[in-house]
């Protein structure tokens, strides 16, 4: 059984899941400011551009479930090491990768070992704050960490690319991975390991089914809606996923249990962060290419124009707890989401004649703001209530829902930009596929909340609703007594 490290163990145990969630956040975003290097380098096209992204975070997402059950059966400080030193030395292949296939396939295998070692960073992270107040700050942290590790990773990469080489924001995780994993035996508790089975069939069903839906909106991006292999794999998508449920719901141990959906808050929470997640991955996505592609920036002064937004994230952990006991997390929650709307409706006035100041710069602190409290937020909401032996799950599906989302913004922006850009973009021409994919980022928040807007009326009667099953019962009570008497 789990037990909680005392103190200054306790602390250097946090460092070690911060420090590992980081650097798998980083690993996103830190290639994002090299992108025009690699295309330039391995001859990718736009849309088989995406798939250095893509193809990490497709198979970080689609087995992060599987690996939440690994972590459960196996111990998770066992499956958090193995899947950290397989990403490891998935990161020193990347670095070294001497074709586009090389490279694609070690970003695949850098999503797999994720897959493993996240979900149980936060379970552990769980395990070791029992009391409520300490996990509360460190679960804010921890999002924190998530929220800013993107843009913290593009302002890496644009100082390694353009000082040294691309490469090295992959080769960078080796020394820190090697450093994490001779720590993690002596001040990362172990967890009770479970007795079970696991659900390769849902396992399956789930990582091919989203990977082929992702693969048919960049399919489609190239080859147009009407191509057979588009329809396809929309097809085979839906498929796979129908049978995916039909799986989850007749195994006796499924990676996925049903029942953690049967809260809204919990439900809308992983909806959201997909929609969120979708709108800001997408946006540091394209809108390095435009710093470097429009108003002609190296990769290091893109690296650097990230700067004022992941101190917004990293700041807004000190805000969330005074402003959810002021105003409560559901109003709290369509806040941010208006404020990331209008950041995000900003940027996306952008032309070929904007500069930085204040035309990026100041929208992209004010989606900083909405964005870094919704985070934090989604974040409590989707393992809110959770039992302890669905922890593992619970946490697998916040990362699911991130990863799902950073792959889709992608994939479906990528055909808003395809479609505005035309097929032989100039300078102004790029500049109005970047305003129609900031626009369609915008869309995205819209979603978010008018999602978020139903979590708060459904939180509102589901509190009605307890506050008058109290009174009746009060009241029967009540009745019986003075029957007694």
């Amino acid at each position: 059984m789990s037990t909680p490290a005392p103190g200054r163990a306790r602390t250097v145990a946090l460092a070690l899941i911060l420090g590992c969630q980081l650097m798998m956040a980083l690993d996103t975003s830190i290639i994002t400011t090299a992108l025009p290097h690699v295309q330039r380098d391995f001859g990718f096209t736009q849309a088989g551009l995406s798939w250095v992204q893509n193809a990490y975070v497709l198979a970080f997402g689609g087995l992060l479930l599987l690996g939440a059950r690994a972590g459960d059966l196996l111990g998770r400080r066992r499956v958090f090491v193995a899947g950290l030193a397989l990403f490891t030395a998935a990161s020193l292949a990347a670095g070294l990768a001497q074709s586009a296939e090389w490279l694609v396939a070690a970003r695949a295998a850098q999503g797999v070992a994720a897959s493993f070692a996240i979900p149980s960073t936060l379970a552990l992270l769980v395990a070791n704050y029992p009391d409520p107040a300490g996990r509360t700050r460190a679960i804010a942290l921890y999002s924190a960490v998530i929220g800013a590790g993107g843009s913290v990773g593009i302002v890496i990469g644009g100082v390694f690319t353009d000082l040294l080489s691309w490469r090295w924001g992959m080769l960078v995780n080796v020394p820190i991975g090697i450093a994490i994993v001779a720590l993690a035996f002596r001040f990362l508790p172990e967890t009770e390991r479970r007795t079970g089975t696991f659900d390769l069939a849902g396992a399956l069903t789930s990582t091919v089914g989203m990977s082929a839906l992702v693969f048919g909106f960049i399919r489609a991006a190239d080859a147009g809606w009407a191509d057979p292999v588009t329809i396809g794999s929309f097809a085979l998508a839906v498929l796979l996923l129908v049978a995916f449920v039909l799986v989850e719901r007749r195994v006796a141990q499924p990676i996925t249990p049903l029942r953690l959906f049967a809260s809204l808050e919990r439900s809308g929470a992983y909806a959201g962060r997909v929609l969120i997640v979708g709108a800001t991955f997408s946006t540091f996505y394209f809108l390095s290419q435009y710093l470097q592609g429009v108003l002609g920036l190296t990769a290091l002064e893109t690296g650097f124009a990230y700067v004022p937004i992941t101190g917004m994230f990293f700041a807004m952990v000190y805000v969330v707890r005074p402003l959810v006991t002021r105003l409560g997390r559901p109003v709290l929650l369509v806040a941010s989401l208006v404020v990331a709307l209008a950041g995000m409706t900003w940027l996306a006035q952008i032309h070929a004649g904007s500069t930085y100041f204040p035309d990026i710069v100041l929208p992209l602190l004010v989606i900083g703001v909405g964005q870094g409290i919704a985070i934090i937020l989604m974040t409590q909401a989707g393992v809110a209530d959770v039992a302890p032996q669905d922890a593992g799950a619970a946490s697998g599906l916040v990362n699911v829902a991130h990863q799902l989302g950073g792959s889709l913004g992608i994939a479906v922006l990528t055909i808003v930009f395809a479609k505005a850009a035309g097929d032989t973009p100039n300078p102004a021409q790029l500049a109005a596929g970047f305003h129609a994919t900031f626009t369609g980022a915008a869309v995205f928040f819209v979603l978010a909340l008018i999602l978020a807007v139903v979590m708060f009326l459904g939180s509102r009667a589901s509190a009605r609703r307890s506050a008058a099953l109290g009174d009746r019962t009060v009241a029967i009570g009540d009745h019986a007594m003075t029957r007694t008497r």
